[in-house]
């Protein structure tokens, strides 16, 4: 009977992932380029339905700020911290597209694709030009 009690109570108010975790981009991101190196540490939100991604802060290993120095549009040499790197993405069956995402250090803009992997630890990040083809994937790791 203590079991069934223990059992239940831990099912009922034990720890629990946050809502939308496996099902949803939103949360912390640690960024992890093509090399498989750590990049920083992306904020993805959703409001209204459409996905937006902030770099949030840098590497502990950062020495100094980093700038947008290769960017050719309205964020050209600005800070990298609070800027947004991805925007427009809509959910499109089990993916999220139709939106952009920033590349900082070369300062192309591609077209984007997410993709939750591993039951929402992970996010697939397609950038391409034109078709989805013809374009560079990167594995993200959930922060939070």
């Amino acid at each position: 009977m203590t079991r069934l009690f223990v059992a239940l109570f831990y099912l009922l108010w034990g720890p629990s992932a946050p809502a939308g975790t496996a099902d949803s981009p939103v949360g912390l991101w640690l960024a992890v380029n093509d090399q498989g190196k750590p990049t920083g540490y992306i904020r993805i939100t959703e409001q209204d339905g459409v996905l937006r991604g902030v770099v949030e802060r840098g590497l502990p290993t950062d020495t100094r700020h980093r700038f947008c120095t290769a960017c050719k549009d309205q964020r050209k040499n600005q800070r990298l911290l609070g800027m947004e790197i991805i925007s427009g993405l809509q959910r499109n069956g089990d993916d999220y597209d139709g939106g952009e995402i920033l590349e900082p250090f070369s300062g192309k803009v591609y077209n984007a694709k997410l993709t939750l992997l591993d039951g929402g630890a992970k996010l697939q990040v397609r950038g391409y030009l034109g078709v989805s083809l013809f374009g560079r994937t990167q594995v993200w790791l959930r922060e939070e």
